[in-house]
């Protein structure tokens, strides 16, 4: 019997891969995707992308989609305490499974099952422990497109943000990092493959300096002038 889940859905590579993993094995049916969205700025929280982009690719991927509106430097108890609502509506519709895509995080991954426990909810992890070098490779290689629209200046160059997610980048990453970003050195956002009705029409925007990243700016063709 197909079991409806929750997605926690960031926009990003990892969370299109868990995506795309859910998908294939037919044992889940997603009922909705769920992102957090910045109040002031109207964009995905932490990742910065347009919250206009984001209604496209959950219309893309013809799928529900539930933000979870946060305050600008909410604390982690503002995150906890609107992230629970959200899912409690899903809990008492019958709903008692999220899906998330993260790969390796010991802390991170605790502290999503705890959350979840608080209302009778458990975490699924469809690629938990994927090695990320082949994880990335295959992501490239199954047709999926993504741009990387946040760095860490404390471990890579302002010339990565706004690049293509693809064979050159990889080539072009230090040793030292996840090829994944799964320490959080990247963020991107995924604009086209095989899960997507077609691809997301944007334009690469400027690189900005905020809250300790770069972020590159993406616009919805319609919004370029």
């Amino acid at each position: 019997m197909t079991e409806r889940v929750l997605f926690s859905w960031s926009g990003g590579k990892d969370s299109t891969m868990a995506l795309y993993e859910i998908i294939k094995t037919k044992a889940y049916h997603v009922a909705a995707l769920i992102t957090t969205v910045t109040e002031r700025y109207d964009r995905i929280s932490m990742h910065g992308v347009r919250n206009a982009l984001l209604e496209r690719q959950a219309s893309m991927l013809n799928l529900p989609l539930e933000k979870i509106w946060i305050p600008t430097g909410a604390s982690n108890d503002t995150y906890k305490e609107r992230m629970l609502e959200g899912l409690y509506k899903y809990r008492t519709a019958g709903i008692s499974s999220v899906a998330f895509g993260d790969l390796f995080l010991q802390d991170i991954k605790r502290y999503r099952e705890e959350l979840l426990a608080t209302v009778q909810m458990k975490a699924i992890f469809p690629i938990w422990k994927r090695d990320t070098r082949v994880m990335a490779a295959d992501f490239i290689g199954s047709g999926f497109k993504a741009v990387v629209i946040c760095t860490d200046p404390k471990v890579l160059d302002k010339s990565f943000t706004g690049r293509m997610f693809d064979e050159s980048f990889l080539s072009d990453l230090p040793s030292s990092i996840d090829p994944c970003g799964e320490n959080g050195e990247f963020h991107t956002f995924v604009y086209g493959g095989p899960i997507f009705k077609q691809e997301i029409p944007l334009r690469i925007g400027d690189v900005v300096f905020r809250d300790g990243f770069h972020f590159c700016d993406l616009l919805p063709l319609e919004l370029v002038s």
